[in-house]
């Protein structure tokens, strides 16, 4: 029974996520997320209250998809300083690898894509979501990135151009990945941005 209730609340949240992503989260009613699974509003609050809830849902497991791609490429885990200190004995092929599941978990997988997708149409509409979308996709790893490279280089104002440098070029593949039909060619640039990286380094 608990898995069921499991699959049901999963079910719910991917649907809502996919709508969330195509009309906005502002343009999606619990009557659009009830009639978008075959169910009626009583069913679906059964299972979620309110539609911020059902985005609380959705936040947090983006944040244990987050941990589990941590762990998967054993990447350094808790605070800025002591990950920031653990990256500098990390081989940049590591960081490489990791760079890239990132950017493949935003683009390819279809939960993170959708969450993408919805924070981008929404983060002028909603100060809420304007402050996801930096945290996850644009100030945030920027400021994660530069702290890295603080460590590693020694160099404060120099990490933070550094990180500019390394970022920057990242967050424009996003663009141009949903914008085109030859997806691989995309994730080429990105693997060619960061051998680029790496000899300029």
């Amino acid at each position: 029974m608990e898995i069921k209730e499991k699959n049901t609340k999963d079910k719910i949240l991917e649907e809502a996520l996919k709508l969330f992503a195509q009309s906005g989260y502002m343009g999606t009613s619990m009557n659009d997320i009830a009639s978008k699974l075959g169910v009626t509003k009583a069913a679906l609050y059964k299972h979620y209250k309110s539609k911020q809830e059902i985005l609380d849902s959705i936040i947090d497991k983006m944040n244990e998809l987050d941990m589990e791609r941590v762990k998967r490429y054993e990447m350094p885990e808790g605070d800025l300083e002591k990950v920031a200190a653990e990256y500098k004995e990390t081989a940049f092929d590591k960081i490489k690898q990791f760079t890239k599941a990132q950017f493949l978990h935003w683009t390819e997988e279809e939960f993170s894509s959708c969450f993408r997708k919805m924070l981008t149409l929404e983060q002028y509409r909603e100060p809420q979501m304007a402050q996801l979308y930096q945290n996850y996709l644009a100030g945030g790893p920027l400021t994660y990135i530069e702290a890295l490279f603080s460590n590693m280089l020694g160099d404060t104002r120099k990490a933070r151009q550094t990180a500019l440098d390394f970022y920057g070029p990242v967050f424009l593949l996003y663009s141009i990945y949903d914008g085109v039909d030859d997806k691989s060619r995309v994730i080429r640039l990105l693997e060619d941005h960061m051998d680029h990286f790496l000899q300029e380094m």
